[in-house]
């Protein structure tokens, strides 16, 4: 069941009519896909030691500690790579925009936003498990580059606007809610579950601990956001997120798959329909991409603009 959750795209019922083609979006998760580690560096002057010269114990086991040295050593080692390799490109990315020209205007951003949170997939939990500006700073470092690619591609208006007419329904984006799930095997389960809630137990602790659901308990319950209706989603979950308010959770609900759900709402996004002005320019993109050979990452202008890193590649 869990899976089902992060595979999903708008429908309507155009759909059923005729096929539609969806544009390439997954350039922009290519980048955003590591937000979690960007956040390490975020904090390193937090980890570095005062200087004292004594070794800052963090943990111990049995009366042997564990440094806070060895701990960010660790954490370079797991992380430090993906993380630094973000910020470069992110830096490159933003002296390209200098170098040519290009400007990203929040307006863009937010579409991007809205558009990624309504045809998200399994990749994108880490977007949303991220704070906002982190998540605009990725999106918009992936909009430079997407512009710089495509800068000499031309896209008739005319082809533009086909798509638009044919794809109406991908930029009439609904409500939708941040959403959290724990699932459980009975009602009697559930309700001893909302009792620990009520009690002052964080739910994401608990769906951590107590969800039979091991995708999603693994990530805190979180099931990204959903809207009302939407299909790939179990019917009595998008029919009651609207009715849970932002911080609260719902009474138990019977999923379709017999199992029992307590399901919490963290954020709610209003929904917006995007005029044809709005997103002509990100749909001329996005069609001047599917003309590339390849897929090109920040890593190519490294040279141009004189990066070098620590790991010296």
């Amino acid at each position: 069941m869990s899976s089902n959750y992060n595979n999903r795209r708008p429908v309507s019922p155009a759909d059923t009519a005729k096929p539609k083609r969806h544009l390439k979006t997954k350039p922009v998760l290519m980048i955003i896909g590591i937000l979690l580690l960007a956040n390490f560096l975020w904090f390193i002057a937090w980890l570095i030691p005062n200087g004292t010269g004594k070794a800052e114990e963090v943990a111990s086991v049995n009366g042997q500690a564990v440094t806070r040295e060895q701990w960010l050593a660790s954490m370079e080692e797991q992380h430090g790579r993906e993380a630094l390799l973000e910020l470069v490109n992110e830096k490159v990315m933003a002296t390209a925009a200098k170098d040519y020209g290009i400007e990203v205007s929040d307006k863009e951003i937010d579409l991007e936003l809205a558009l990624l949170r309504s045809s998200q997939d399994g990749t994108e939990t880490a977007l949303y498990a991220a704070d906002e500006t982190r998540q605009r700073e990725k999106i918009k470092a992936q909009l430079i580059l997407e512009k710089v690619l495509t800068k000499d591609v031309v896209i008739e208006d005319d082809e533009i606007k086909a798509f638009y007419d044919d794809n109406q329904s991908l930029y009439d984006v609904k409500n939708s809610y941040r959403t959290q799930m724990i699932v459980l095997n009975s009602s009697a389960e559930a309700e001893e579950t909302i009792a620990e809630l009520e009690k002052g137990s964080s739910f994401e602790a608990t769906a951590r601990e107590r969800s039979i659901d091991s995708a999603t308990g693994n990530l805190g319950g979180d099931i990204g956001y959903i809207s009302n209706g939407e299909p790939g989603v179990d019917a009595n979950i998008a029919k009651a997120v609207t009715k849970v308010e932002v911080g609260g959770w719902s009474s138990p609900l019977a999923l379709e798959n017999g199992k029992t759900a307590i399901i919490s709402v963290t954020e709610k996004v209003d929904g917006q329909t995007f005029s044809y002005e709005d997103v002509a320019g990100h749909i001329s993109r996005e069609l001047a991409l599917e003309q590339l050979p390849q897929s090109v990452s920040p890593e190519a202008f490294w040279q141009e603009f004189d990066a070098t890193w620590f790991y010296g590649e």
